[in-house]
């Protein structure tokens, strides 16, 4: 495993992380929590240091089973676990069979430092390493509220680090606000890879200006880089992939695939998802990825993308702009 540090927040943490959102039980299929673990275990023993999760992810599920295997292991050690907030799921008037009811953006400042404290008491730790916006709406980024949540928190030692998820195809839209807010800003976590740019143009370029740490999710396209789909693959109901993955969307997918075959063409004894994860850690400004897994097998070969390091520069397809 390669480590690098994520940009002026001074963390060290691994190339490829661990993305905890399908181990949350909820939006990714039939999970079983003795296996999750078993995957959590495996990306920790293979090197992993970072973990990334979010507060919504399967309603505290997800940040519960993360407490669980680091109380398994005699506790955290160096390991950066990056939560998030703004999704509240909390206080809905109507609720269902969880207990929970639909889902909302709440960027509220009092909102955020109270969901703060829920994340704190679910992974039993004093501090947040890093607590990220979870890709609130542009409007919502406008206000205070948000940020003057972060700084409170920073102050009152509750996190470490303040992150921002940027909000998926609004990487160009959103920079904006790094110009605003880098000062308070440590980290942002990014849609990137293959098949998906946008970043590349104005984001990119703002982080490694003022010396961001990045975090790059969904690099394997929820499993589209890894090669087992087909044009007519489809998901269950309680699999969020049946909107994400659309007929029409895997369509796009693969004839952007084929624009890029020739970089998979030229490493025949590596597998997509090591070249997928290799591109994605080879931008300057992108410190570290953190594919989903659900198996100690899948995190197994994510991991092995890290020692292969990042794709030689003049080899990387240029899809800055796909059709």
């Amino acid at each position: 495993m390669q480590y690098t540090t994520l940009g002026k927040s001074g963390l060290r943490v691994s190339t490829i992380g661990f993305g905890a959102w399908a181990i949350g039980g909820m939006n990714w299929g039939k999970t079983d929590d003795a296996i999750s673990k078993k995957a959590l275990h495996a990306a920790l023993d293979e090197g992993v240091t970072l973990i990334d999760t979010a507060d919504v992810y399967g309603f505290g599920h997800s940040e519960e089973l993360i407490a669980e295997v680091f109380q398994e292991r005699g506790g955290k050690g160096d390991v950066i676990i990056a939560t998030k907030a703004g999704n509240d799921f909390y206080h809905a008037s109507e609720k269902d069979d969880t207990g929970y009811g639909p889902i909302r953006q709440n960027t509220d400042r009092d909102y955020i430092i109270w969901a703060a404290e829920q994340s704190l008491r679910r992974l039993n730790v004093d501090t947040l390493d890093i607590l990220q916006l979870h890709s609130p709406d542009t409007e919502k980024l406008d206000r205070d509220d948000p940020w003057e949540a972060l700084r409170i928190l920073k102050e009152q030692g509750k996190i470490r680090c303040a992150g921002w998820s940027v909000q998926s195809f609004k990487e160009t839209e959103q920079a904006v606000f790094l110009d605003r807010y880098h000062e308070l800003i440590d980290v942002i976590q990014v849609r990137y890879n293959l098949l998906e740019r946008e970043a590349e143009k104005v984001l990119f370029p703002k982080a490694l200006q003022y010396n961001i740490g990045v975090i790059v999710r969904i690099p394997i396209l929820f499993g589209f880089l890894a090669g087992k789909f087909t044009r007519n693959t489809r998901f269950s109901e309680d699999d969020h992939r049946r909107m994400n993955l659309s007929p029409e969307k895997l369509e796009t997918y693969f004839q952007r695939l084929e624009r890029v075959k020739p970089l998979f063409e030229k490493y025949p004894d590596q597998s997509m998802v090591q070249i997928a994860l290799r591109f994605c850690i080879s931008h300057p400004a992108c410190h570290t990825a953190i594919p989903g897994a659900k198996t100690p097998d899948q995190v197994r070969e994510n991991c092995s993308a890290s020692d292969l390091g990042p794709l030689p520069s003049n080899i990387i397809p240029h899809l800055s702009d796909p059709e």
